[in-house]
């Protein structure tokens, strides 16, 4: 963990990379390995773009039976850019309140910055709509 006094909102860092992440969206993909973060930067906070490697594949099915794959956008292995969510750092706002997620979560998008999935499945951070990504604000059942 990192934190730095005396500058406000810095200890809303900690997905770097190799860490894994939650996929909260309905692309396919589960979980999620973080392998760079897109602007040379150490640390994603929420907000943050960063490429991930597919781990676990949602609802995997049987290798011989017949799949029904055709609603799964993304495979095991597949390299995609996302979108950080949620951080189980805490993030500290402007107001003072103190926010702190289960886990650490994304949306995978499109490299011309279009969401992947069409639904959201689960609470975004609201730095969400300081850093524009307001498609995948209004996609999301609620925000934190």
């Amino acid at each position: 963990m990192h934190v730095f006094p005396g500058r406000r909102g810095a200890t809303e860092t900690l997905t770097q990379g190799q860490s894994m992440l939650n996929c909260i969206d309905n692309s396919g993909a589960a979980i999620v390995e973080c392998a760079m973060i897109v602007g040379q930067k150490r640390h994603a906070s929420i907000g943050d773009r960063i490429v991930v490697v597919v781990q676990k594949q949602r609802g995997a099915q049987a290798e011989g039976m017949a799949s029904s794959s055709a609603a799964s956008k993304v495979k095991r292995g597949d390299i995609r850019h996302a979108v950080v969510v949620r951080t189980k750092q805490k993030v500290t706002r402007r107001d003072g309140s103190v926010v702190k997620f289960d886990d650490n979560a994304c949306v995978l998008i499109s490299k011309a910055g279009d969401p992947v999935g069409t639904r959201v499945n689960g609470v975004v951070g609201q730095e969400l709509r300081k850093k524009k990504w307001s498609k995948i604000l209004s996609m999301a059942p609620m925000q934190a």
